[in-house]
């Protein structure tokens, strides 16, 4: 498990990628290309616009207040836990399957927020993420190595801690 320190925090607040405040300027720079999407608005806006995302990443919320859920029942549904300002090994391993099979959602129970991070990293060159900037707009990253090399900086700054074992909680 990563977590991401308060100390970094700041670097994620600014887009990655290009801020558009409307969702509508979004779609011209999408035909022709692989689009993966995390959040559930911005998935349930890609869906609305006849555009479903190769790969989806949801958690069922939006701005931490519940969403009705989005579905894409054809997918291939890859099933993660992971909790507020960190990245567990499943979320990772669930960006690295997903970006090599297109049709999967992955359905996050707790937050997805930073899986957009991974996401980049894994995905091929030429894809186009799409998130959302609460209280903004979305932000659009298309995959360049540049874009590889920056996600890659920002997952150095979160740090591995260990996940404690039942017996550790437990203390038997």
């Amino acid at each position: 498990m990563r977590i991401l320190p308060a100390r970094h925090r700041q670097l994620f607040k600014e887009p990655f990628g290009t801020l558009f405040h409307s969702f509508e300027e979004v779609l011209k720079f999408l035909p022709g290309r692989p689009v993966f999407s995390v959040g559930d608005v911005v998935t349930a806006n890609l869906l609305r616009a006849g555009r479903p995302p190769e790969v989806a990443v949801v958690d069922g919320h939006t701005m931490r207040q519940p969403y009705p859920g989005v579905t894409i029942p054809e997918y291939h549904q890859l099933l993660v836990k992971n909790p507020a300002g960190g990245l567990t090994e499943d979320l990772i391993d669930a960006t690295q399957v997903a970006a090599s099979r297109q049709g999967t959602v992955i359905q996050v129970e707790g937050e997805e927020d930073l899986a957009v991070v991974p996401l980049a990293m894994h995905a091929p060159l030429g894809t186009v993420i799409l998130y959302g900037q609460p209280g903004e707009g979305v932000v659009l990253l298309s995959i360049t190595p540049a874009m590889k090399k920056r996600a890659e900086e920002l997952f150095t700054c979160f740090e591995e801690v260990s996940t404690p074992t039942a017996r550790e909680v437990f203390n038997i």
